[in-house]
């Protein structure tokens, strides 16, 4: 599984160590929070900051999926922490954000499998920063329909559930998540009057017709946001890296993808789920 493929120039970056990030960082410290900006070594974590922009991860920092492009930790996660809702909310507001993301670890562990939680944490951010915008990525909740109504119902801006890859090479990268339920998550998302946002990562093997296929069944189900980029091999013992793609072929689909009828495309190889994620509310505004 090892990758031996060298890393482009345009894939080498330098993380932020600037005053701004390490006020972000006491903080998130300060408040025991998990945040993908961090845990992730996101390239995009400085600019976002300084758009007032950050991304929270809930529900502790142990999955209980596997997935073979992830580097978040597998196991038996802690119970839930009771008091996340209100540190998030409270460090959000101390952070100033304009533009919250907040996403989470897979709890199939818990009957509800983290639902109730992700609610008391929408609702906690809300009541704490009322004038500040939500984005929530959420899991596929195994498909249950209650489960995701639950989120959709707390009411955040925008909600986004990744379909991560391409429908053939979905089964061999993700764990239980399959490309159809993830289909229909969306669909119901885009049913409702949040903006309906989703990702893939190219580099895994996957054809230039594969990712315009994956296109049309997100547009197909009402999506209107897209982000793609670049997968990273975080370890030898992940998922190996068939192709870093040009930042020209990213810039092809994302002017495809506006054909095809996407509000936003955010498509470069540095492109994670929350890159830019404060312009998908634009989309509210034009409703």
């Amino acid at each position: 599984m090892e990758n031996t493929r060298r890393k482009p120039e345009w894939l080498k970056i330098k993380l932020p160590m600037g005053q701004l990030s390490v006020d972000v960082l006491n903080t998130i410290r300060g408040h025991h929070l998990n945040t993908i900006c961090t845990s992730g070594r996101c390239p995009n974590q400085g600019e976002c900051w300084g758009c007032g922009t950050a991304t929270f991860m809930i529900g502790g920092n142990i999955c209980t999926r596997a997935c073979k492009f992830c580097n978040v930790t597998t196991g038996h996660p802690a119970p839930l922490d009771p008091q996340e809702p209100e540190h998030v909310a409270r460090s959000i507001r101390l952070l100033g954000l304009k533009h919250a993301v907040i996403t989470s670890v897979d709890r199939d562990d818990v009957e509800d499998l983290g639902a109730s939680h992700w609610v008391k944490v929408i609702r906690a951010i809300r009541k704490e920063n009322p004038d500040t915008t939500m984005e929530v990525l959420i899991p596929d909740f195994q498909g249950r329909t209650d489960l995701v109504q639950q989120v959709i119902d707390a009411g955040p801006e925008v909600i986004s559930h990744n379909l991560e890859t391409v429908r053939r090479l979905s089964d061999s990268v993700r764990s239980r998540a399959t490309y159809e339920v993830s289909l229909k998550v969306i669909g119901q998302i885009a049913a409702s009057q949040c903006v309906a946002k989703s990702g893939i990562m190219l580099g895994l093997g996957e054809t230039r017709e594969e990712i315009l296929e994956t296109m049309d069944d997100l547009r197909n189900v009402g999506c209107q946001v897209m982000t793609i980029g670049q997968y990273l091999q975080p370890t030898h013992k992940h998922y190996p890296v068939a192709e870093y793609v040009t930042p020209a072929q990213f810039t092809a689909y994302k002017e495809l993808g506006l054909k095809k009828g996407f509000t936003q495309v955010e498509s470069a190889p540095l492109v994670r789920s929350s890159y830019h994620a404060e312009k998908s509310t634009q989309y509210l505004q034009k409703k």
